[in-house]
């Protein structure tokens, strides 16, 4: 019998140029995907061009400011989830044996916008047989949810009158600045119109302490306890808002110093953990540590964790 015998196999594609596929849909240009990856924008490209040799095929369109798939690009990024999905549960049986289990994970909503995607891209790359259940909640209910173990752990504010000394890790600190809409006119009205966060928060007591010991006249304009209302009261250009500067990006703006408003304080976040952790839980609360360590707004946070 006669079987017909290829000359030569398919090529095998490397899981390195997968991930760049994947970092460059998401992230929408090659220099974030660069950073992400930990590779330079040169070397992304390089990545792009050996990957579309390979299919033969254009796998991005490419204009002067941005980078989207192509029909054939979408095909292949379906596999390559699917390939590097089964690349990390195949490691990981290997690598952490150990770790599975749930997590049970509070956060803020202002981090939760600004941290928590990365955050869980990373753990269901690392970790993908442990689930996560997060709560999204304010700080003084994290708190007394660790407390009553209804939560594994939180990232929490700290240094803010909540009840976190001594138990709280401090894992990130940036500076809190003042917001307005980009061209708005909110920071010229006389009073001063500003949005506050709810009763007891720390950016809402740093805000009007320093609104008070400045002598500014100032009109609370607008109330929110979540980031979106904030976002919300400023892009209708209403009021000026105390923001960790992560916040500033898009349509939102810093208040000129020509404003002259007050200096406010750095804000911090930390890692609260019930007792006695889990194996899973320790291994949640690592990666935590990792990705505010390695964030670019960290603003030399100490790794100080609490004594035992």
């Amino acid at each position: 019998m006669n079987m017909h015998i290829p000359t030569s196999a398919a090529p095998l594609f490397e899981l390195d140029l997968l991930r760049t596929l994947v970092a460059i849909s998401e992230t929408g240009n090659f220099s974030a995907a660069a950073d992400r990856l930990g590779r330079t924008p040169s070397a992304v490209s390089m990545q792009v061009k050996k990957m579309e040799q390979l299919v033969g095929r254009a796998v991005f369109n490419r204009d002067s400011r941005s980078v989207s798939l192509t029909r054939d690009g979408e095909a292949l990024l379906q596999h390559a989830r699917r390939l590097l999905a089964m690349n990390r549960d195949m490691m990981t049986r290997f690598a952490h044996p150990d770790l599975v289990g749930e997590v049970h994970l509070g956060a803020p909503d202002d981090v939760a916008e600004r941290f928590l995607p990365a955050m869980l891209r990373q753990f269901a790359e690392r970790y993908p047989r442990i689930i996560l259940n997060v709560l999204v909640d304010g700080t003084k209910r994290l708190i007394e949810a660790v407390g009553d173990g209804g939560l594994d752990l939180a990232v929490v504010t700290c240094e803010s009158g909540f009840d976190t000394e001594g138990k709280a890790e401090v894992v990130f600190r940036e500076p809190m600045v003042w917001a307005c809409l980009a061209g708005g006119i909110a920071a010229e009205q006389k009073p001063l119109r500003v949005s506050m966060w709810e009763d007891g928060c720390l950016w809402r007591r740093a805000a009007l302490n320093a609104l008070n010991e400045d002598g500014r006249d100032y009109q609370i304009a607008f109330q929110s306890s979540n980031i979106s209302g904030q976002r919300a009261a400023l892009l209708a250009d209403l009021a000026v808002a105390p923001l960790a500067r992560s916040h500033i990006h898009g349509p939102i703006a810093e208040v000129s110093p020509a404003a002259e408003l007050p200096k406010l304080p750095t804000s911090a976040l930390g890692i609260l953990m019930a007792e006695d952790p889990s194996a899973p839980v320790e291994a949640a609360a690592e990666l935590i540590r990792d990705c505010f360590a390695t964030h670019p707004a960290n603003h030399h946070a100490q790794r100080r964790r609490p004594a035992a």
